[in-house]
């Protein structure tokens, strides 16, 4: 079990890393002046100056979203290393992997001229992605399967170990609704006459405020137009 746990951990490091490699790939084609310039993600993310094959130079604006998945995949394989350090970090792994994951999946679904910002370019006749982020974007699911499978069974052993003194993630969540759960049966709810009459309550309190705070407004209106006029 502990070389399993072992092998999921540096699984997760080198999909993290490889993942974070393919923002270093070409990202997006686009077709100008009928020619087909091809931009690394990095690039998109960042913005930098791109030079096309016709030798003609643009300012490329930065694209937040990829930008926003790059730096939540950095963090994420990050951690993922230094895992083998502090195993506090393996709760937050997965967590901002599934969020760079599903993100960077929703962008390759949808259209391409919605993320990458081809406006700097002149004669713009298409915007595409190209094979690379579809591999990106399954590097950056099996990161988070091998993260939150190195999670699961690092927690196990440590569970096996404390012989019953400590319980499972599964094991935990559950506990966690049923409690919720008798917690909630606890809960008394307020009758129609109790609700109307708190509901009227609220209202004359917040009109009251109101009414309070329009007369000192007015009045230090008032005040502030003595000590000018004066």
């Amino acid at each position: 079990m502990k070389t399993l746990n072992k092998i999921c951990q540096v699984l997760a490091i080198v999909l993290g890393l490889a993942s974070l490699v393919l923002f270093f790939t070409d990202f997006a084609a686009i077709v100008t002046d009928g020619a087909t310039e091809k931009l690394v993600g990095a690039q998109l993310a960042f913005g930098s100056k791109y030079t096309t094959a016709a030798g003609t130079a643009y300012d490329m604006a930065k694209s937040a979203q990829i930008l926003f998945c790059f730096w939540l995949t950095a963090i994420a394989a990050v951690m993922s290393i230094f895992s083998f350090k502090s195993k506090k970090l393996r709760y937050a792994v997965p967590g901002l992997g599934v969020v760079s994951a599903v993100y960077m999946l929703v962008m390759r679904l949808s259209s391409a001229g919605k993320f990458v910002d081809s406006r700097p370019m002149a004669n713009v006749t298409s915007v595409s992605y190209t094979a690379l982020v579809w591999m990106l974007v399954i590097a950056l699911f099996l990161f988070v399967i091998a993260s939150a499978a190195y999670l699961l069974i690092d927690d196990y052993i440590e569970v096996a170990a404390s012989k019953g003194e400590k319980l499972t993630i599964p094991k935990r969540i559950i506990r966690f609704f049923k409690d919720y759960k008798s917690e909630v049966k606890k809960i008394v709810w307020p009758g129609l006459k109790e609700v109307i009459k708190n509901t009227v309550i609220v209202l004359i309190m917040c009109l009251l405020v109101g009414v309070l705070i329009w007369l000192i407004d007015f009045g230090l209106g008032q005040l502030l137009n003595l000590v000018l006029g004066a």
